[in-house]
């Protein structure tokens, strides 16, 4: 009996943007390998090698127009190895003695590697355009909040005020980061091999370096310098490494969001369509930061990646398969779920609605606590030492809390701060809009900085 089992797998039908789930499905796979098949036989008809009809005939043949994902499968099922599998379908797919030449000296991993090196570098330029987009939204929104007073909090408790704009601007930079480590990072990340079953390169006689350097020069690649049957795991490492750091920023503005949106801070909120969307099965009020909660589960699974990837480094001898079966979940997962994650953060912050006067309603709920430090500072102004002034400010505000009167009303009744302070230095000292320091100009000159960046090229442009 033969079940028909439909999809399993959230990817297929809930996650990931089509774009980049195309570069890791059967075909895209297939294609790759082959594109790395026929540049194999370029580099030996260039170096006499091979005829170079016979060269011109594979690549001509090297796509999954001729050579067909559902043939490569029919002799799988036979022969019981996928890259052999494909190297015979398109051996089938040839005319002449052409596919006698293909897979030429090569090991399985040759072409393996070195087509999923093809496979990450076009995702991670899918994770830089995403990544760019989120940039372009956090700076627009750095700019039009640059002066719009809210309440810095630590511990979760009120702090002194910063601007919803420095706090935007401060996701820019980190985001911006990250643009950069990824373009670092690319072209050790996407190598490729062509050195034979245990990295020697004796299947290509003499020619050895002659051929990978051909190849790699022919796709684009970084060479693995020194390969066993592999490229390197560290490589991987360090890409799902980067995707769990690029991750792990996601679910940080994430958390953001979603405090911010918490009934009783109430400042900035997901997008809602009032008119169509629903909140939840049952109360029917509900808004809910969905968006913000998805990426923050997501990112666990991004991170859930770096042990895997690191065990997978660890091979026996020139390798083992245990790495294979792994592989192919974690690579393909790791990327389109970080894609995901930043795209997401992009919507999230394209369409945020931020209420500045929320924030001006929760600064003002303090009682001005949240200027005890502007306060404390104009009291050490006046010759008295900053510890004393700390004192008698801590004093003070835990009697206003405790008497459950604004630090305007305790500090203007006080007779220590009387002496010394003005009333018109303490109503200046007291004013949240004079204490959030250069950040304002800070979004400015970050943002017009960022944005040269963002318009320039993030990381270069290969084939």
């Amino acid at each position: 009996m033969v079940l028909d089992v439909g999809l399993v797998c959230p990817l297929d039908f809930r996650y990931g943007r089509p774009q980049v789930k195309a570069l890791f499905d059967e075909e895209a796979r297939l294609d790759y390998v082959l594109r790395v098949e026929a540049a194999l036989a370029r580099a030996h008809a260039k170096l006499g090698h091979i005829p170079k009809a016979a060269a011109d005939e594979i690549t001509k043949k090297a796509t999954s127009k001729h050579v067909r994902v559902a043939r490569v499968k029919a002799i799988e099922a036979e022969i019981r190895h996928d890259l052999m599998a494909i190297v015979k379908a398109l051996e089938e797919a040839c005319i002449g003695d052409a596919g006698g030449y293909v897979h030429l000296g090569a090991t399985s991993y040759d072409a393996i590697d070195t087509a999923v090196a093809l496979q990450l570098r076009a995702a991670l330029d899918e994770v830089a355009s995403s990544l760019g987009r989120l940039l372009e939204a956090l700076v627009r929104l750095g700019l039009k909040h640059k002066s719009t007073v809210m309440l810095g909090r630590t511990h979760g408790q009120a702090a002194v005020p910063t601007t919803f704009g420095y706090k935007m601007i401060v996701f820019a930079a980190e985001v911006r980061r990250h643009l950069d480590r990824l373009a670092e990072q690319r072209p050790r990340i996407c190598a490729g091999k062509m050195s034979g079953a245990v990295g020697t390169g004796a299947g290509f006689g003499d020619d050895h370096e002659k051929v990978q350097a051909l190849v790699m020069q022919d796709l684009g690649l970084e060479a693995e310098e020194a390969a066993t049957q592999i490229v390197q795991r560290d490589r991987y490492v360090e890409l799902v490494a980067l995707c769990a750091n690029i991750a792990t920023s996601m679910e940080k503005f994430a958390t953001e969001i979603r405090n911010l949106q918490r009934t009783e801070i109430a400042e900035a909120a997901e997008a809602f369509d009032a008119t169509k969307q629903v909140g939840s099965s049952t109360m029917a009020q509900k808004q809910n930061p969905v968006l913000s909660e998805q990426v923050s589960g997501l990112a666990r699974l991004v991170r859930s990646g770096i042990h895997p990837a690191m065990d997978n480094a660890i091979q026996w001898h020139e390798r083992d398969l245990a790495n294979s079966s792994g592989e192919r979940f974690l690579i393909p997962h790791t990327l389109i779920l970080t894609d995901w994650c930043v795209a997401k953060m992009a919507d999230v912050f394209e369409g945020l609605r931020v209420d500045a006067g929320r924030m001006r309603a929760n600064l003002e709920a303090t009682g001005g606590l949240t200027m005890a430090e502007s306060l404390l500072l104009t009291f050490a102004k006046k010759g008295v030492s900053r510890q004393e002034a700390h004192e008698h400010v801590r004093r003070l505000s835990m009697k206003a809390r405790d008497e459950k009167r604004s630090l305007r009303e305790a500090a203007l009744s006080d007779g220590v701060l009387g002496k010394l302070v003005s009333k018109k230095e303490i109503e200046a000292a007291l004013d949240p809009e004079s204490y959030v320091g250069s950040a304002p100009a800070r979004v400015e000159r970050l943002a017009k900085s960022l944005k040269v960046k963002a318009s320039g090229p993030t990381r270069p442009r290969t084939p």
